[in-house]
């Protein structure tokens, strides 16, 4: 008994420290997605902003919202800047060449705020810290913002 406890707990342990600190948005369901808004353009058409929705918890559940950001000018580079719980007033906006504004808010809940403005290449934005707190992405970018 006391082995299979030890066991239980070891192999939980494992799990929990994969799942926190070698979080990657690979792991995001794309087989049920949705497009959101985009394309946005950059003004000098080095980036392009694509968000997507990802229903999750069937009929009582709610939606996530990411923000993929391509890079024109190199060949296949996606980066996934922004990752949240979507709400009703959701947009993207570029503010200057590599800063994109989002605004992913409902206006009848104050604390719902989930609007950013990311530097790309520099700042992402994860709702739960996982990305934050993850070794493999820890070399993406400089600063991470969580809820």
């Amino acid at each position: 008994m006391l082995i299979a406890t030890l066991s239980g707990f070891v192999v939980v342990s494992l799990i929990y420290t994969y799942e926190v600190y070698f979080f990657t948005f690979s792991e995001v369901d794309k087989k049920y997605t949705q497009n959101g808004p985009g394309p946005v353009i950059s003004p000098t058409e080095k980036y392009t902003a694509n968000a997507f929705y990802e229903p999750y918890g069937g009929a009582a559940g709610g939606v996530n919202v990411w923000v993929e950001v391509t890079y024109n000018n190199e060949e296949k580079k996606v980066e996934t800047v922004y990752y949240g719980d979507a709400k009703s007033n959701f947009y993207m906006k570029w503010n200057g060449e590599n800063r994109l504004y989002i605004l992913n808010d409902e206006p009848e809940y104050p604390n719902s705020n989930r609007s950013i403005e990311l530097e790309i290449g520099k700042e992402i934005y994860h709702e739960n810290g996982l990305a934050c707190k993850s070794l493999l992405m820890k070399d993406d970018y400089e600063t991470c913002y969580q809820n």
